[in-house]
């Protein structure tokens, strides 16, 4: 396999980077290699990815010269929370690990955020390596430094900006993903076309039944485009302050769909439903073309992803978007489309909008 790699800069600076493999086995090799020599590693997981792939891993780390540590915590949404944070506190301080110890997030886009921000706040902060095992971690939340928790059902209320040392990227995991898991991830990707690059989304499209089939070879070219996207968005506006904030595309109706079912939806297919209300909000505005609003909602349904959903009262939605982080004084702020690939940031977006977009995924029969 040739390798690739991207490097993702801070401040016209290099600050880490994004490695590509079909294996685990170059994890130990790109740590030795990082300026900053560790005391110990922890490997933080969770009870779905560890039996997977922790041996593996912890196998592999033990060539650095370290014996690592693991902390396994329970899978699931509902577990990211202060609680579990103060779990891996407890533990690596029980360790005794220090300012020089290095943690590593092996699992999902759950177990990167909240590893991430243990390392941003564990004795003012340490490094942290990402690597992820879903479509969702790899394509997207692992790149960036966002970490975070939720609160009490509120995505993401309480976390801080770390920039990982390093993202390490297995396309083979994603052979081991359930399907389920495995498509959910797409909304992301197809997130990325839809609002920067309009020649990725059809090349989404033509490699379809490829990435389908999950090649290997397909998955990395994938990925690689996906996260040059972010990168470019990220590097732009690190701190989420302008650009950066066009990746929350489908995210503010999305979010609030994921608290109402009670996460019992996965976070990727409710920012799909959250891209289809927000380029329906686009299209009654008369800034995203009739055509384009039909032919993003319909693309979704071959990689599996949901366009409707029973059961979502459009007031309790609105509602739950008035508590969205990404609120700006009592305005809620909703990325929108002018066309594909071409995203804008819009603060003036009314209730009586929001409330017919979630009305417009909220029936079945409108989808068929």
């Amino acid at each position: 396999m040739k390798e690739r790699r991207l490097t993702v800069h801070m401040d016209s600076q290099p600050a880490y980077e994004i490695v590509y493999s079909d294996s685990f086995k170059g994890l130990a090799a790109e740590i030795l290699v990082l300026p900053k020599k560790y005391s110990g590693i922890c490997v933080v997981t969770d009870d779905h990815v560890g039996p997977l792939y922790a041996e593996e891993v912890c196998s592999g780390l033990a060539e650095t010269g370290l014996q690592p540590l693991l902390l396994t915590l329970p899978e699931g949404e509902e577990h990211k929370t202060l609680g579990t944070v103060e779990k891996i506190y407890r533990f690596l301080a029980e360790a005794h690990c220090d300012r020089h110890c290095l943690l590593v997030a092996l699992g999902g886009g759950v177990i990167g955020d909240m590893t991430g921000f243990a390392a941003a706040t564990y004795m003012r902060g340490i490094d942290y390596v990402q690597v992820p095992t879903t479509l969702l971690s790899q394509a997207d939340s692992s790149i960036g430094g966002k970490t975070g928790v939720d609160l009490e059902g509120l995505k993401n209320m309480v976390g801080a900006f770390k920039m990982p040392v390093l993202v390490y990227e297995n396309a083979a995991a994603l052979k081991t993903l359930d399907a389920r898991q495995y498509v959910a991830g797409f909304a992301e990707i197809m997130k990325h076309g839809l609002i920067l690059d309009e020649k990725y989304y059809v090349w989404l499209l033509e490699n379809l039944y490829e990435i389908l089939d999950r090649d290997v070879e397909t998955l990395r070219e994938m990925l690689f485009m996906s996260n040059k996207i972010k990168r470019k968005v990220v590097e732009k506006d690190p701190y989420e302050t302008g650009d950066r904030m066009l990746l929350n595309f489908g995210h503010t109706i999305g979010h609030a769909i994921e608290k109402n079912s009670g996460f019992s939806l996965l976070h990727g297919e409710c920012v799909a439903l959250g891209c289809v209300a927000a380029a329906y909000i686009s299209y009654k505005r008369g800034i995203l073309p009739m055509d384009e609003y039909y032919e993003i909602r319909d693309m979704f349904v071959p990689f599996g992803l949901p366009i409707s959903i029973d059961g979502v009262d459009p007031e309790t939605i609105y509602e739950l978007t008035r508590s969205d982080k990404k609120k700006n004084g009592d305005s809620v702020r909703f990325v929108l489309l002018e066309g594909i690939g071409r995203a804008v940031v819009k603060d003036d977006v009314t209730r009586e909008e929001i409330l017919a977009a979630v009305d417009e995924v909220r029936y079945v029969e409108d989808c068929e």
